[in-house]
């Protein structure tokens, strides 16, 4: 019985950790990693945006791309459909991007599923507006 008692806690404890993919239509969920005390700039659509982030699968935590190890920033234009959905509503900044603001039903293989919830760690490094970094 102690045996049972102890399988089925383990069971329980790992089922808890698992998380499950977000309904497609599930709001983006930011939750902020740092803020700095000032932050003099905000970025506005049409501002060039230079990150660093990492890409993973919520359900298991597999990382399908990141740019730091190429330390190489990604830079894109916000608000001109450079990114999925949910990079463009958005320091350092965990988003958690359900799949209907993500890859969708289709997902990207061969390392995204179709309807994968999606978890970016995100830095901001640089805002650049009418040529002008800010």
């Amino acid at each position: 019985m102690k045996l049972f008692t102890t399988t089925a806690l383990l069971l329980l404890a790992a089922f808890a950790q698992a998380k499950e993919d977000l309904p497609p239509d599930a709001k983006l969920r930011i939750g902020i990693k740092f803020r700095p005390e000032v932050c003099e700039e905000k970025s506005v659509p049409g501002d060039k945006l230079s990150m660093h982030y990492t890409g993973s699968l919520r359900t298991d935590g597999s990382v399908f791309d990141s740019s730091l190890p190429r330390n190489q920033p990604f830079d894109f234009t916000l608000g001109a459909g450079q990114v999925i959905k949910g990079w463009d509503q958005g320091e350092k900044r965990k988003l958690t991007i359900p799949s209907g603001l993500g890859y969708g039903d289709h997902g990207s293989p061969p390392k995204i599923p179709g309807k994968a919830t999606l978890v970016f760690d995100v830095e901001l490094l640089k805002i650049t507006r009418n040529d002008k970094e800010l």
